[in-house]
């Protein structure tokens, strides 16, 4: 069996929760390997609707889960969310649910400086979602982060804050803001400690431990791949690396262990926030996108901008990212449209391109080529088969997989767990 890796080939919000609450009722373990609560991922079973922001989906089928070191953690996000889990029924202990003791804390300060620069940038603002997660990783990389293994220590954490706070004092004073509060953020800390220390341990041991043991893992990614911080659509882009080899540096287990490499692909494509995007449609068919394809993010209910399917950054993200097979997700959204287009290429000042360039200037200023088809007067919602599907629906999905040179593995068409049409098993091939 192999394990499996799932990431976002797009901007995000493509439907990544159904998809790994759908594969982890399968695995055996699922690991978080990067981001923060920034993503947001919505799992509908049933009648009852859970919606994660941090802990991985796999906690809500019982299966161990597993927060690795490669993600930022905001302590009082964590607790908050588990309690809103545990009032809905889901059990979390430390059976089932760990994290890496080596993970680096979102604090107080670093909301606020998020908060700060956008407002600061005016017309330049990012887009973050301003909890914290691009000044918590530059701390990271600046090695004055503290990290969950330091809760244990909080009376011999002198020399660390003083690297953290010289740091953060000079930004806030530059913002005309006062200088952190040490001793407020010591009582903050001793207060979340036990909560938190509770999950810790070495996760890298374990999982070692359950690869030995032929366990099925399933890595998670959040947001996606034109998010990257290497490879996106910088700098509007995230501050983690979303692909999937990022599984191996943030878990512990190694480039060996990725496994099956699955994309997970919208039926057309939004993006929330700033930032360029050639296919976006500002008409009433890119408002009906949005509508009928509830296009609001989990964690900040901001509206997304919607488009066509763009083919070339799909297929450049399936490279980027070494994806085997893709999910196909919300094909229902484009149910009873005359005609749909897929973007084919791109032109640029007299050019013609196969690929996105990386200047935002020329992101910018790119002009699609579309490339029109005909669209399906039948439903698609609810198909569990092939033969459930209208014929020219089929011949788009056919379409898609053929443009951007990556097999279609899994198409979803809705947000409940079993409606899945399975092509090609992940845990398997």
């Amino acid at each position: 069996m192999a394990n499996v890796t799932v990431v976002g080939a797009q901007w995000g919000d493509e439907g990544k929760g159904k998809i790994v609450d759908w594969l982890a009722s399968r695995a055996d373990v699922v690991v978080r390997f990067q981001g923060g609560h920034n993503a947001g991922h919505t799992l509908v079973v049933g009648e009852k609707v859970y919606k994660l922001s941090l802990l991985p989906s796999g906690i809500v089928t019982g299966t161990l889960s597993i927060i690795g070191n490669g993600v930022v953690l905001d302590p009082w996000a964590l607790k908050a969310e588990i309690e809103k889990l545990e009032s809905q029924g889901v059990v979390i202990n430390t059976e089932n649910f760990s994290i890496a003791e080596n993970c680096p804390l979102i604090l107080p300060m670093h909301r606020d400086l998020d908060a700060l620069r956008e407002t600061a940038a005016g017309a330049g603002k990012i887009g973050t979602t301003g909890r914290g997660i691009g000044p918590a990783y530059e701390d990271k990389v600046g090695r004055r982060a503290i990290r969950v293994c330091d809760l244990a220590h909080l009376d011999s954490l002198d020399a660390q804050l003083d690297r953290l706070c010289a740091h953060h004092d000079a930004l806030r004073a530059g913002f005309g803001q006062p200088a952190v509060d040490r001793e407020a953020l010591i009582a903050q800390l001793k207060e979340i400690a036990p909560f938190v220390l509770q999950f810790a341990e070495p996760v890298w041991k374990r999982l070692n431990t359950v690869k030995k043991a032929g366990a099925r893992v399933l890595f998670e990614g959040a947001q996606g791949v034109l998010l990257d911080v290497d490879h996106g659509t910088y700098p509007f882009v995230t501050s983690s690396n979303t692909v999937s080899g990022t599984a191996a540096s943030g878990s512990g287990m190694g480039p060996s262990s990725a496994g099956f490499v699955l994309g997970i692909v919208k039926a057309y494509t939004t993006r929330v926030g700033s930032g360029p995007f050639p296919t976006e449609l500002e008409d009433e068919v890119g408002q009906r996108l949005g509508e009928r394809g509830h296009e609001f993010g989990t964690v900040t209910g901001r509206k997304r901008r919607c488009g066509w399917f763009d083919a070339v950054l799909v297929r450049q993200s399936c490279a980027i990212s070494g994806v085997t097979g893709i999910a196909l997700t919300k094909v229902d959204v484009l149910d009873g449209m005359k005609t749909v287009k897929i973007c084919t290429g791109y032109r640029l000042r007299g050019k013609v391109l196969d690929y996105y360039p990386s200047h935002a200037a020329d992101q910018a200023a790119v002009e699609p080529i579309y490339e029109e088809m005909e669209g399906w007067e039948g439903t698609t919602a609810g198909a569990r088969s092939w033969a459930d599907l209208p014929a020219q629906a089929i011949k788009y999905i056919q379409r898609v997989q053929e443009l951007i040179e990556t097999p279609v593995a899994l198409v979803s068409t809705s947000p409940e767990r079993e409606d899945t049409i399975l092509v090609r098993d992940p845990f398997i091939d």
